[in-house]
């Protein structure tokens, strides 16, 4: 009797065990699918990121063909979504990463926006100026090519004087630095020692440049273009941006030397090259690289 319950206890147990290692092959199978599925999401999102950025470049391509006085302004614009694109090439596709790229994309995006509604009135304004010149009487003829000619030598004065007028910076040196108990800063460039990453340069003496507080940006991506830092978010008019540190200076139109020092974290500070870029606000000035081991 005692035999018949033992053998009947393990078909039962034996049944459970059958049963609970079908359903979890069952889940296995259905997880497999479910993460090869979401890697393939990713990776389509990836490449609609670089389609889009793509797209955006060719854009200012054309725009830089066709226009003259912001040329500067569309390829410095250009540059940074080349710089994105082969960022977002180099990288694998996770969550993460397609979150920030959909950020800076948008950025982009509403960058972009605002050079465009600025080269479209310039194009609206020659336009108009033709439209008027079409108009006018055979007497009027000279004398209106005459006005628009110092019209336009006015517009790209001022233009020159506004580029003119705009801080410019020298000297540009991205460095690991140790940070001693007296303060003592002391330069080092092995990932192991570094507390901070220093941006220092110089800005150049400009009678032209406006006298007064100016903030000045860094930002610092490591070899894996991961920005080090603070992660400072500052909205400017053409939209978000994100720095690794910044500082207000006070600029009397002389040189005046800066330094700008970058909290870092451990987990991103890689052996390779580092770049660094300067911005006044949201114009960049300047960039550059710099080597750790």
């Amino acid at each position: 009797m005692t035999e018949n319950k033992s053998n009947t206890a393990l078909k039962v147990l034996t049944g459970v065990l059958a049963v609970a290692l079908i359903a979890l092959s069952i889940y296995t199978i259905k997880f497999y699918n479910e993460e090869k599925e979401n890697k393939e999401i990713l990776q389509k999102e990836k490449t609609v990121i670089e389609d889009e950025l793509n797209e955006l470049i060719i854009k200012y391509d054309e725009a830089i063909d066709e226009n003259e006085v912001m040329d500067q302004d569309l390829v410095n614009a250009r540059d940074r979504i080349t710089r994105l694109l082969d960022s977002v090439k180099d990288n694998e596709a996770n969550l993460i990463m397609i979150s920030r790229y959909r950020r800076e994309i948008g950025n982009l995006k509403a960058e972009k926006d605002r050079l465009f509604r600025v080269v479209d009135s310039l194009s609206a304004q020659n336009q108009q100026l033709s439209t008027s010149l079409d108009s006018t009487s055979v007497a009027l003829q000279e004398r209106t090519r005459f006005s628009d000619s110092l019209r336009n030598t006015n517009q790209s004065l001022s233009t020159k004087v506004d580029k003119a007028a705009r801080l410019k910076i020298t000297g540009l040196k991205g460095e690991g630095v140790i940070v001693r108990n007296s303060g003592k800063l002391v330069e080092n460039d092995r990932t192991g020692r570094i507390d901070q990453i220093r941006t220092c340069f110089t800005l150049t003496a400009n009678d032209l440049a406006d006298t007064g507080e100016k903030t000045m940006y860094v930002q610092v991506y490591n070899p894996e273009n991961e920005l080090v830092g603070d992660q400072i978010v500052v909205q400017h008019e053409g939209g978000a941006m994100v720095y690794s540190a910044s500082s207000k200076v006070f600029y009397e139109k002389d040189e005046l030397d800066v330094c700008i020092l970058s909290n870092t974290d451990e987990d991103k500070l890689l052996e390779g090259t580092y770049k660094v870029y300067v911005y006044n606000d949201a114009v960049l000035l300047a960039n550059g690289s710099f080597s750790l081991r």
